[in-house]
Order: C-alpha cells, then sequence, then structure tokens
C-alpha cells in the first residue's frame, strides 16, 4: 500500500538533493547555511519518525537559528542558458506550460477515477491520502515528459526547483511550522484561557459583542499564526462553541463557515502568512517585500466587517 510515508520520503530526497547541490555551488556565499537548512529538513521528513520528539525538537531549533541569524542566501545555479530558453519560447510557445498542467490534471483525474470506480477497492492508497499520492504522480509524470519532449540537462530540474526554493528561503516551511503551532495551542489550552478572559469582558448576553470578540479573535489570531485553520481551533473552542453555538443557540454551519473566512481576512494582512504574502514579493522579487500586504489591507478590513455582520445577520435566525 502506497502510504504518506512514501511522499514524505520523495519530498526528503529532494531536500537532500538541493542541501547536496548547494555545498558544492562554491560559487554560493552562504552555500554551508542552505545546505544546512535543506538538509535538516530531508532529516526532518526522511527520519522525523525514528528521532523521536526531542531529536524533532533540536531540528525545529536548527531551522530557527539558520533562519534567523541569516544564514540562508539566493542562489543563481547553471541550468539552461538564456538563448537555449528563448530558443525554447520561440518554437513551443505556450505549449511550455503543458508539463506544469499535467500535474493538476492528474490529481483531479486520478483521485474521482480511484474513489467512484472498482479501481479504488484494490486498496493500493492510504485512504483519505489519494490525493497527495496522485499529486506526487503528477509530478513525476511532468518531470518525465520534460525530459522525453525538451531533453535539458540532466541536472536541470534539481537546479531550478534549488534556485526556486532558495528564492523563497526560510518562508517555504513557515506553513508547517505555524500549523503546529496551532496545534500546541489548542492542546495546551489557550483556547479555554481566552474564553476565561473574554468572559470577564462580554457584558452577559451581549450576542453583538461576543460576534465581534469572534471574528476579530479570528483574524488576530490567524496574523499571529499565519493560517487560519490553526487559529480556528483556538477561538472555537474559546467563543465559537461555548458562547455563539451554545449560550446563543447558533447555527454551527454558519459560524463556522464564515468564522474562517473572517480569519481569512487576517491572512491578507501578516508576514505570517509567508506562502500569501512574502513568497510572490520574494519571486516577483518586488522592492517592498510587504508590498502585498499594504495593497490587500483595505480589502481586508471592510471584508472582515462584512462577515462579522453576516454572522449576526444569518446564523442566528
Amino acid at each position: 500500500m502506497i502510504t504518506l510515508h512514501w511522499l514524505y520520503i520523495l519530498a526528503g530526497l529532494m531536500f537532500a538533493a538541493f542541501a547536496i547541490l548547494s555545498v558544492t555551488d562554491r560559487h554560493h556565499p552562504k552555500r554551508f547555511g542552505n545546505a544546512a537548512f535543506w538538509g535538516l529538513m530531508a532529516v526532518s521528513l526522511l527520519a522525523g519518525d525514528r528521532i523521536g520528539d526531542f531529536g524533532n525538537g533540536l531540528l525545529v531549533l536548527g531551522l530557527a537559528g539558520l533562519a534567523g541569524f541569516n544564514f540562508l542566501g539566493k542562489s543563481h545555479p547553471p541550468t539552461t542558458s538564456e538563448p537555449a530558453r528563448e530558443a525554447f519560447s520561440a518554437l513551443h510557445g505556450n505549449r511550455l506550460f503543458l508539463p506544469a498542467l499535467i500535474i493538476p490534471v492528474t490529481a483531479l483525474v486520478g483521485t474521482l477515477v480511484y474513489n467512484y470506480t472498482p479501481i479504488g477497492r484494490a486498496g493500493w492508497i492510504e485512504p483519505k491520502r489519494e490525493t497527495y499520492v496522485f499529486l506526487a504522480l503528477g509530478v513525476l509524470i511532468a518531470l518525465a515528459v520534460i525530459y522525453a519532449w525538451l531533453r535539458p540537462p540532466a541536472l536541470a530540474p534539481l537546479q531550478e526547483g534549488r534556485r526556486l526554493i532558495d528564492s523563497i528561503g526560510w518562508a517555504a516551511v513557515l506553513p508547517q511550522m505555524l500549523a503546529a503551532l496551532g496545534v500546541l495551542f489548542a492542546a495546551a489550552g489557550i483556547g479555554d484561557a481566552i474564553g476565561s478572559l473574554a468572559g470577564m469582558v462580554i457584558p452577559e448576553g451581549n450576542l453583538l459583542v461576543t460576534i465581534i470578540i469572534f471574528t476579530g479573535g479570528m483574524a488576530l489570531f490567524t496574523m499571529i499564526m499565519g493560517n487560519a485553520f490553526a487559529a480556528f481551533p483556538v477561538m472555537a473552542a474559546a467563543i465559537g462553541v461555548p458562547l455563539l453555538i451554545v449560550q446563543h443557540d447558533g447555527n454551527p454551519a454558519v459560524i463556522g463557515a464564515v468564522g474562517m473566512l473572517a480569519g481569512f481576512c487576517g491572512t491578507l494582512m501578516t508576514p505570517m502568512a509567508a506562502n500569501f504574502n512574502l513568497v510572490p514579493a520574494a519571486l516577483l522579487e518586488l522592492k517592498d517585500q510587504y508590498g502585498v500586504i499594504r495593497a490587500q489591507v483595505m480589502t481586508a478590513l471592510p471584508l472582515l466587517v462584512f462577515n462579522t455582520a453576516l454572522i449576526a445577520l444569518v446564523a442566528f435566525r
């Protein structure tokens, strides 16, 4: 059976290749820092279940130290030459995007076929991991098509991947870190503590203030943790379930769905949501690394007000 662990191995091998290519890149001024960072990522994916909680904790501290002390830098590895790229573009045009489209098509079609035809009864894939498996399969198929069609240098995909991941830097792993932080907050009872504090602030029976604190808290905690999915367990345990749903008999579906939308308003306003806000700025080489956030604030704030009003008008009919 193909399990999620197989995909961890595939991703771990990729990061290991990035580490090896980094340490052998003599033109990279921060090659050892990059090699150490991506090497630790490889260890996490390849052997995280073997080194235990303490070992993983040390690994995370190592990642944080390398990023915090600015040991990472952008790389400019040799892949295809500029004339070769121009020749590919002139010859193939928009057809160059076809390999990229193979990945989502394989994930979608593979998942549907596996789940809704007798093929799925064979039990080849771990339950509820089908999409991940077919996504990885799509990547491998796309690579095979690229090699057969364009015949790039053998290491070009890995070198281009290294160039891209080095451009993103530590922000590439921030979503995973913050998701783990959300789980820790929930397990530590942060939601219960916030609920107790909210109970001291909210006038008894005041529904509107409760809604405002819930949606505002979702946005704020999302800004802190960078992920509305990480913020939701905390705010649901603090206010959503005990106050809005149990005490005021609110509609759980509306409160849950619109509460998540309120959290996404926080996503638009925080650098902690690095994959949405910092990565695009890095890849586009914007002069202002927070330019994406500044452009989104005037959308996020009115949208937060709208979501608050939507809960008040729809969830308590």
